[in-house]
């Protein structure tokens, strides 16, 4: 775990900024969806805790975090405007707002997987080379799917060596009771679920081969945003409050602790075994990543992907038809069709 997270402001400074910025556009209250995975409980511990709503106290407005049962789902109806924002990994963050036409922010890049994201397949001792001409059930379109297609390129094969089946991640541990299953590509904690259930299995690639690649953020509207910059500010001091008790010792760490091993139905243990995978970012980390030179050329791999599957819309020319704004204010693909941004406006300032 990082070692240090920046602290809010003072209550002064909050309610001087408040003033400052909020005016008549400003909605009343805002809803970010998130579903069960360690790397977002610090979200819905937020919520749990009252802290969403301190923070939201602070500006002027109602902040409040609703648990999704489906991810996807939760992305969908981010983009379809029933919320204001959501956790998303910045691949699905491009192909499911913006890809939709909607103007997204990420706020906050959260954490990166580092081995929370896995493929596994029955049988001891496989390879990424077992998999041609298998079945393989996944979240399709998602990072799932990503992470299956750079496994298969590092393994100089492609998606037309296997078959995928698309599966809901509500449903991915389900379908592994099934014996026809060959093959799964998906997240902790159904990932854990399916290694200790099945133990003549293998985890034949994981999340660490790519790291840096399949990253979440806190993504808003940017609409809203700019409505009420606010909001960011309010989203960026709740999640950094919480994340100081992912420090030994700070007083509430054992309680934040224990709410997370008992939302993801876990024991201590468990919850090591999640958090040790995934890489949360301190500030400066998140800074340092969304102005990058390394992670612009993810994104650029991400938008190929997300091209060759047909996910930037329909009659779309090529690759580079929607455009992300790095940290630095770089540009990939189209300036004049920008729906993905990564500022570092709420990052330094939360």
């Amino acid at each position: 775990m990082p070692n240090r997270y920046r602290t809010s402001l003072s209550a002064l400074a909050l309610a001087l900024s408040a003033t400052a910025s909020m005016g008549a556009a400003a909605q009343d209250s805002y809803r970010i969806a998130w579903t069960i995975y360690a790397g977002s409980m610090p979200l819905g511990y937020a919520e749990d805790a009252g802290i969403l709503k301190k923070w939201g106290d602070k500006y002027g407005f109602d902040l409040e975090a609703v648990q999704m049962n489906d991810y996807i789902e939760a992305q969908t109806q981010f983009a379809a405007g029933e919320f204001d924002g959501a956790i998303a990994i910045t691949l699905d963050a491009l192909t499911i707002p913006a890809g939709s036409g909607v103007d997204t922010t990420a706020v906050v890049p959260l954490s990166t997987s580092a081995g929370s994201d896995g493929i596994v397949m029955r049988g001891k001792d496989k390879t990424i080379e077992d998999l041609k001409g298998k079945r393989i059930n996944l979240v399709e379109l998602s990072g799932s799917h990503y992470m299956l297609a750079r496994a298969l390129d590092k393994a100089g094969m492609s998606e037309k060596d296997v078959t995928v089946v698309n599966t809901s991640d509500a449903d991915i541990a389900s379908a592994f009771e099934d014996p026809s299953t060959q093959a799964v590509s998906t997240w902790k904690p159904q990932l854990t679920q399916i290694l200790e259930q099945y133990p003549d299995t293998t985890l034949v690639f994981d999340s660490s081969d790519i790291h840096g690649e399949i990253v979440d953020a806190l993504v808003v509207q940017t609409e809203k945003l700019e409505k009420n910059p606010d909001l960011g500010k309010a989203i960026a001091g709740a999640w950094y409050e919480v994340m100081e008790m992912m420090q030994a010792d700070h007083p509430q760490h054992e309680e934040f602790m224990q709410y997370m091993a008992s939302a993801l139905n876990t024991d201590e243990k468990g919850l090591a075994s999640q958090l040790e995978t995934i890489d949360f970012f301190t500030p400066e980390e998140a800074r340092e990543l969304v102005t990058g030179d390394e992670y612009e050329a993810k994104l650029k791999a991400m938008t190929t992907f997300a091209f060759q599957h047909g996910l930037l819309g329909d009659n779309v020319p090529n690759e580079g038809y929607i455009g992300i704004e790095t940290g630095d204010g770089d540009i990939i693909g189209n300036a004049g069709n920008v729906k993905l941004r990564f500022p570092t406006t709420w990052i330094e300032q939360p």
